[in-house]
């Protein structure tokens, strides 16, 4: 076993602080991990406040892991000591269901394993995340990262790349498709490069005037004030294409009826439920798809780093230390950062 320091909630009312316990010895697949680097994403704060009310407590929170490879068991192939390698969202499922031997395990037919707050399968305890200083992972669920991206800047795409660039590539989007992406945030400002880089012609769906510079900045084509009624009227039947990031209920309706027929709808965020009701006729009568899409398996999450290093895409980000954890989720539930945080994990040898 191996000690290891961390940042836990102890309960749904408690404050993040440091925790810590003892990691696993490598299995003989296993890859040990030093954490440098850990993205913040907004299911942490699900999960450390219970919204879902499936928390296990204490949660060690955090799937968008970066770290150096220190140890790999004695079956591992994959990588080698001192490989910069991540870690995302899943680290187990049953690998051998049609789904994890598709290379979709996120659809493990009997549960994919969650980084943090899951089930190991093997001992049966409860897995801890990536606000800590190492973390033993199977190979088949740890993931190079190119030298040519930044590791900071990289460890997002394990959560905010992968869940956009998915549905993009699993529905076909090529270039002349018309795109709308809901949200500018986390979420959204990938998919508008993500999309770009596709091809596509790509228009930000935001409630905001303020944020209609940096959308474009971001490299949309067009920006829609989505509280405008005249100008989503005037989006009526436009898009191929619609990729919807927002975590919070919303009316789909308008969104639906900005699609041209045989178009698609995508969720993204977990809507908790849909409100109001979704418009049959939206559906039926322009034969539209509305359909839901889930991180993504371990061959993609490799495809999506490769295609960032490829194409020059990384995620916005802003550095901050563990210590500084709790006030970055307050300023995250306020909207208050562009567009991810990502903790220096180095900040942990002083907690």
């Amino acid at each position: 076993m191996s000690n290891t320091k961390a940042y836990a909630a102890q309960s749904e009312t408690s404050k993040l602080a440091p925790f810590s316990f003892d990691r696993r010895e490598p299995r003989p697949d296993d890859v040990s991990i030093e954490i440098d680097y850990c993205g913040v994403c907004h299911t942490d704060i699900h999960f450390t406040q219970n919204d879902w009310g499936n928390s296990v407590f204490p949660v060690v929170p955090g799937h968008e892991i970066i770290g150096r490879v220190t140890a790999v068991g004695s079956d591992v192939t994959r990588h080698k000591v001192g490989d910069v390698v991540g870690v995302g969202c899943m680290v187990d499922s049953c690998r051998t269901c049609s789904a994890c031997e598709s290379g979709l395990e996120q659809y493990c037919l009997e549960g994919m394993t969650g980084t943090y707050n899951g089930e190991d399968r093997h001992d049966h305890s409860m897995t801890f995340g990536g606000y800590s200083d190492k973390v033993v992972v199977s190979e088949r669920f740890v993931v190079k990262v190119p030298e040519k991206l930044d590791p900071a800047a990289a460890a997002p795409i394990l959560c905010a790349g992968i869940t956009t660039y998915s549905p993009l590539r699993h529905y076909g989007v090529k270039a002349g498709d018309k795109v709308g992406i809901i949200g500018m945030g986390g979420l959204g400002h990938m998919g508008v490069k993500f999309a770009k880089a596709l091809g596509a012609e790509v228009t930000i769906f935001t409630r905001s005037e303020s944020k209609v510079s940096e959308a474009k900045k971001q490299g949309a084509d067009h920006v829609i004030i989505s509280t405008d009624e005249k100008q989503m009227e005037d989006a009526a039947q436009s898009f191929d294409f619609m990729l919807d990031t927002v975590p919070v209920p919303h009316d789909l309706n308008p969104y639906l009826n900005a699609l041209k027929f045989d178009g698609t709808h995508i969720l993204v965020g977990l809507l908790q439920p849909i409100e109001p009701p979704v418009e049959a006729g939206a559906l039926v009568g322009k034969r539209r798809v509305l359909a839901g899409s889930l991180i993504g398996g371990m061959p993609e999450t490799q495809e999506v780093l490769d295609f960032c290093a490829e194409h020059d895409i990384t995620c916005d980000i802003e550095m901050l230390d563990i210590q500084n954890i709790n006030d970055a989720y307050e300023r995250m539930k306020k909207g208050d950062v562009k567009y991810r945080f990502v903790i220096d994990m180095a900040s942990l040898k002083n907690a």
